[in-house]
């Protein structure tokens, strides 16, 4: 069975002012996700799922539809919103943030039925990182509790115009992960790497760290253990108005109740994205010279 790529698409982008997901930044107006559907294809996916909101839904659609990738894949669409919640609960009043990027997976449990990834729309993986995934997850049919996700070196994943939070990854010797701690406030200073802790003070960080970028690669079970996790979050912090309930946050909970265990795939590809409005030209660069090259 061919696995399926969940893309999470619903963030609207507020740093870069608008849908950075449908912003044309390759030669011929292609979307950064546009990229990570051809890798997915050609990696041997069979669907791709977009995670989005009925806000802008019809816009999407029209953009990001099957004919756009020559149906090569199959094309659905689900909605993430802020009244999708376990039988019980209710959004608290005043609260506008949505409920995180592992709600927004759970979206995906009625059209997911086999191995698949999750993606984010606005971030470029390469071609290697989606051959890598694709490659493992074939293995997994019929498997549960067997997770994976592809970790990048620190230095490649860095923006020139600003700080960047990244999940920093410690595997075992037997190359699954451990532990994924969030670090944030990220920069290069010089040829030193740094995070500025609780503290306020600056902690360096190796340049070949490994780091999450949010493409994991999950089993179904995943969609039930999650609306388990997910009720215990709602039980403890469902009335702030700004907690969100994570990935890494439930994939860490998993593993440590001995449930998954989550294989650290390494990747030679160069993750770059628009986390910041100038960030837009050295995308756009990277993509003419990556067709330039051939690759796409």
């Amino acid at each position: 069975m061919k696995p399926t790529l969940l893309v999470l698409a619903a963030g609207m982008g507020s740093r870069y002012g608008g849908l950075k997901q449908m912003d044309g930044l390759g030669p011929n107006g292609e979307a950064i996700l546009d990229y990570s559907v051809t890798d997915a294809i050609r990696a041997g996916f069979g669907k791709v799922v977009f995670v989005i909101r009925h806000s802008f839904a019809d816009d999407f659609k029209k953009v990001f539809c099957a004919d756009r990738y020559h149906n090569q894949i199959e094309v659905c669409y689900v909605f993430q919103e802020l009244d999708c919640l376990p039988k019980g609960f209710k959004v608290p009043e005043g609260r506008e943030k949505p409920w995180g990027t592992n709600h927004a997976v759970m979206m995906a449990k009625d059209c997911i039925h086999e191995p698949f990834a999750i993606i984010n729309a606005d971030d470029f993986y390469g071609r290697d990182a989606l051959k890598q995934m694709g490659n493992y997850l074939q293995t997994l049919d019929g498997k549960t509790g067997q997770y994976c996700m592809v970790g990048y070196r620190l230095d490649k994943t860095l923006s020139e115009h600003g700080t960047v939070s990244r999940g920093v990854c410690v595997a075992d010797n037997d190359g699954n992960l451990v532990s994924v701690t969030e670090r944030t406030s990220i920069a290069r200073e010089g040829n030193t790497i740094y995070f500025t802790d609780a503290d306020n003070s600056k902690q360096a960080l190796e340049p070949d760290t490994t780091v999450s970028m949010n493409l994991f690669g999950f089993t179904p079970d995943y969609f039930v253990k999650s609306e388990e996790l997910f009720v215990a979050f709602l039980q403890e912090r469902g009335s702030e108005l700004k907690s969100e309930f994570y990935v890494p946050l439930a994939v860490t909970k998993l593993i440590q109740s001995g449930y998954a265990t989550m294989r650290v795939l390494k990747t030679s590809s160069q993750w770059f994205g628009v986390t910041y409005k100038e960030d837009r030209p050295m995308v756009v660069e990277r993509f003419r010279q990556l067709h330039e090259q051939g690759e796409y």
